[in-house]
This record gives structure tokens, C-alpha cells and sequence, in this order.
């Protein structure tokens, strides 16, 4: 079986100039290369696609592939994630991971908490800012907790995230909106501890790999996950594997969302806890990193001795269960 390989370097779009905040989501020339080697291991031959562009001349010049292992972001539009799963839906070529819909779906921040929520999976509340004049409209108790409506890797997240008053909402809002124009996304603030869940499998045969706490150390920026706490995580984050009472909620919440939402073969969800200490949604990734010792998924796997290897096969025998339906 021919597995080709979609992805978005990095060092690519530096070189056309773009920002690193811009780039954060995109991957290293090492997280290509062990997600190719491995999966060159479980038996299958690879071919390298790189992005989306290079997707559509080798699609138009009349390429094919069994399957696709897609870990584009994209560059552009609140449904980027969508672009690669889409056009290969539309050749009829399977792939892993999630489809279009839910790529689309759940980088929309706003969009993804109205249907957990309906769903009966607790979130907190929220508003959506779209324009200066949205910012007047929200009716939420204080602390609350501003971030891009659209982005992941904790772009646009910082020291000034966590808001107290109506006047440092503003001042965060009108900063941040220039810079997302997607909008953003006002959360009522968790006070708790925070945990990703990693999830392998689709529907009903997904199942947590592990819950790990994300703890801050003291010269960390404070109050969440940041962009520049993800960034420099050696120094700024401890990262433990918990297997109490509280992680099998965890871990629970987590797939409730997951089949809520129809995501696919692997993935993550971020809980934080709120001032009772139940675990609430903050948002799902389902196209989570895959770098073997950077990424949150792989760190989990790697503190509850699951090898990489393993980790990939078990989203490629999900993605193959996929081929059957």
C-alpha cells in the first residue's frame, strides 16, 4: 500500500516570510521524517506531498495514493485545516484523521462548544467577538479568559489573557482582533488544574492513551497553556501522567466530546478544572502534533511507555478500520 504524506513545513513558509507566530502550527523536518520512517516500519511504502499546493499540481498532473496521512494546517480561512481532506474527498482517496467537516468545524472555537455543549459535555460559558462593538455585549462573571476564535498552539495567548474587568477585556480584545481577524473566543475563566487527554481510535473503539496534567513552573507565564510556554516547555512546563479518579472523568469528558463530534483515529482534548474541581472542555485538537518528544500526544505516550511506534500503528489499524465502513 502507497501511504503519500501531507504536511506543512515550517522552514518552508520562513523562507517566504512569514512570522513565526504565524508558522507556529506547522511542523519540523524531524516530525516528517519520523512520522515517514515509522510508517516505512509498519510495512507501507511513503511518498512525500508537502502542502496543500503541492497537493493540487500532483492531483491535476494525475497522481495517486492508497491513503494519505494528512497533517496539513493551512495557511488561510477559518476552514484551512479542511482544505487537504476535502480535495481528496473529492478524488475519492481516503485518508487518516478527520474529515472536512469536523477540521472545519472544530477550529472554530465558538462553533465547537454550541454542539459539545448540546451534546450534554460540560464547557464553560463563552461569547464570540467578532468587531469592537461585540465587546460590549458580554454578559460574563468575571475572571474571563480571551483568545483567538480560530487558532491552536496557544497563538495569541499570554500574561494578558486572563482578564479581571470590563476595562482589560477591552484592552485585550482590541489588541488581539487586528492581529485574528477570525474573531475571538471569551471563556468564563477556569480557575483549576489543567490536562490534555490523547485519544486514539474513532467512535465507539476510541480510547484514552492517558491523561497528562500540564503544571507550570514559577517563571512560566501564568494562568494558561501560552504560546510561549508551549514554545520553550523544556523550561517553562512539567508535564505528569495522572491515573486517579479525577483522570477517568477526565478521560471521559474527553471522549464524550471526541464521538460528539465524529472525530477520527487520533487525537487530544484540553480540560481545565473548574472551582469544584470538575473538569470542563476547553477545546479538542484532531490534528494533533506528532513530533516523537515535542508533542503533546507523544509526550503522553512516552510517560506511560508506549513507543511511538505503537502510537502510529494504532492511528494507521484505525485509519484502515475506516477503509472498511
Amino acid at each position: 500500500m502507497v501511504v503519500g504524506l501531507t504536511y506543512d513545513l515550517r522552514s518552508d513558509y520562513l523562507k517566504e516570510g512569514f512570522s513565526e507566530e504565524e508558522t507556529a502550527e506547522f511542523d519540523r523536518e524531524s516530525t516528517v521524517e519520523a512520522i515517514d520512517d515509522t510508517i516505512q516500519q509498519l510495512g507501507y511504502t511513503t511518498v512525500r506531498i508537502g502542502h496543500v499546493r503541492h497537493l493540487v499540481q500532483r492531483l491535476a498532473s494525475g497522481e495517486r495514493w492508497d491513503l494519505v496521512f494528512n497533517i496539513c494546517e493551512g495557511m488561510y480561512g477559518i476552514g484551512r485545516e479542511a482544505q487537504v481532506p476535502a480535495l481528496l474527498d473529492a478524488y475519492n482517496i481516503p485518508y487518516v484523521f478527520s474529515g472536512p467537516l469536523v477540521l472545519a468545524l472544530t477550529l472554530h472555537k465558538g462553533m465547537t462548544k454550541h454542539v459539545v455543549r448540546d451534546c450534554g459535555v460540560p464547557t464553560p460559558d463563552f461569547a464570540v467577538v467578532m468587531v469592537k462593538a461585540d465587546i460590549a455585549s458580554v454578559n460574563l462573571p468575571y475572571p474571563l479568559f480571551v483568545k483567538p476564535l480560530g487558532e491552536g498552539t496557544g497563538k495569541g495567548i499570554d500574561s494578558r489573557s486572563k482578564v479581571n474587568t470590563p476595562e482589560e477585556l477591552e484592552l485585550t480584545c482590541l489588541e488581539l482582533l487586528p492581529r485574528f481577524a477570525q474573531g475571538l473566543i471569551i471563556e468564563t475563566y477556569l480557575p483549576g488544574r489543567e490536562f490534555t487527554v490523547g485519544i486514539v481510535g474513532t467512535g465507539e473503539k476510541a480510547r484514552s492513551v492517558g491523561v497528562m496534567e500540564v503544571i507550570l513552573n514559577p517563571d512560566a507565564e501564568a494562568d494558561a497553556y501560552t504560546y510561549i510556554n508551549k514554545e520553550e516547555c523544556e523550561e517553562r512546563v512539567v508535564y505528569r501522567i495522572v491515573n486517579d479518579e479525577l483522570a477517568q472523568r477526565c478521560a471521559q469528558v474527553s471522549l464524550d466530546a471526541w464521538r460528539a463530534l465524529n472525530c477520527r483515529d487520533g487525537g487530544r482534548v484540553d480540560l481545565r478544572l473548574d472551582a469544584n474541581g470538575n473538569p470542563g472542555f476547553m477545546e479538542v485538537n484532531p490534528l494533533a502534533g506528532l513530533h516523537p518528544e515535542h508533542s503533546d500526544l507523544p509526550i503522553i505516550c512516552n510517560l506511560q511507555g508506549i513507543s511511538y511506534l505503537q502510537l502510529m500503528r494504532w492511528i494507521m489499524e484505525s485509519a484502515m478500520e475506516g477503509l472498511k465502513d
